[in-house]
């Protein structure tokens, strides 16, 4: 019966995790690469939740969605448009790597609380024997990596150059043992790694900083901190891209606008030399009417004169040919009255003639 029941707890578990990993799935499937759930960081491989993972310090799931196919994705799609999701990234990391710092500074107070009091010098000795230890940690991580990868050769060129730091690091330790109690030299002095802000020994083995310096915890924050750095320079260099070409947009809208007034004023200057031509032109036409209408007037004064003038000398000249042909007419009355009081004179005297030649013959016929 409790196995029965173990068993349907189990089922029922299994069904919850299938229902919650499907119904998941289908979030994943409806949400795009450009949503607010979607990290991000991700998207740009840098999330510290993906970094650190199994590490000392994993930080679990990241509370955004992580998804490969929606990195792959934004990853075509910022090659035909600028997304800008850096400064996402940006504000993700720093506040991050701000964490890690502030452990950091709360580690160094708790060792200074607890570790004795020594001077400036020997803390600065103890310091040059920290820096050679990380110095070779760093390099015998990086001949580990070397030799996995197959680069023999250089691989012993680190070795080499670890050798050298060795011998820096025993005459070093050779002054900071001299310089204090072998009491308080046994004693281990411990460091905070200025990277993560993990505990480091003065008298660790080579394996113990190698193991530090080459794990991946150390590596995280080292990618952490250069893809930080890196994302600063691309938001940097994109904002100063991005001014430039507001700085052309607004040289050209400035130039646009002064062609623009340019234009205005020429054409204003255009209008008003047409305006001013107009007016010319009127005053000209004005002028011309005018002048015209003076010589029509004094066309019409002259005409009138002319008239006047021809009127006066068709009256005079009417007037003499009245009187001329009034005087023709008497002269032709006078001559006609002289020519029939001739031809008067004359059938007067012929008919005197008559008369007396008829009273002649009349007088001669009584005879």
């Amino acid at each position: 019966m409790v196995q029965c029941m173990f068993a349907s707890l189990h089922l029922q578990g299994s069904c919850r995790k299938a229902s919650c990993s499907s119904s998941r799935d289908e979030t994943r499937q409806r949400v795009k690469f450009t949503d607010e759930r979607v990290c991000k960081s991700h998207l740009l491989n840098c999330c510290p939740h993906d970094i650190l993972s199994g590490t000392r310090m994993d930080l679990g799931e990241c509370s955004k969605i992580h998804d490969l196919a929606l990195r792959a994705d934004y990853e075509i799609a910022s090659k035909e448009k600028d997304l800008f999701f850096e400064l996402d990234a940006v504000d993700h990391l720093e506040s991050f790597i701000a964490d890690c710092d502030r452990r950091t500074e709360l580690a160094k107070k708790r060792l200074a609380e607890t570790q004795e009091e020594i001077s400036a010098e020997v803390a600065a000795k103890a310091e040059k024997v920290h820096e050679l230890n990380e110095e070779i940690g760093k390099l015998l991580a990086k001949a580990e990596q070397l030799g996995a990868e197959g680069n023999v050769d250089e691989a012993q060129t680190v070795l080499q150059e670890v050798e050298r730091v060795r011998t820096k690091k025993k005459d070093a330790e050779e002054e900071y043992r001299n310089s204090m109690p072998a009491s308080s030299f046994q004693q281990q002095k411990l460091r905070v790694c200025e990277v993560c802000s993990a505990y480091l020994g003065l008298h660790d083995n080579d394996r113990r900083l190698a193991d530090h310096f080459g794990g991946k915890l150390h590596l995280g924050f080292i990618q952490i901190r250069e893809k930080l750095e890196q994302l600063k320079k691309t938001v940097q260099d994109k904002q100063e891209k991005r001014n430039q070409e507001r700085l052309r947009r607004r040289e050209e809208r400035e130039k646009e606008e002064k062609m623009k007034k340019r234009t205005k004023s020429r054409s204003r200057e255009r209008k008003r030399s047409r305006s001013r031509d107009r007016d010319r032109e009127r005053k000209r036409r004005r002028s011309r009417s005018a002048s015209r209408e003076k010589r029509r007037s004094r066309s019409r004064s002259k005409e009138r004169d002319r008239r006047r003038r021809h009127r006066s000398r068709s009256r005079s000249r009417s007037r003499h040919s009245r009187e001329h042909s009034h005087k023709s007419s008497r002269d032709r009355d006078r001559e006609r009255d002289s020519k029939h009081s001739s031809s008067e004179r004359r059938s007067d005297g012929m008919n005197g003639r008559t008369e007396s030649r008829r009273h002649d013959d009349r007088e001669a016929g009584e005879i």
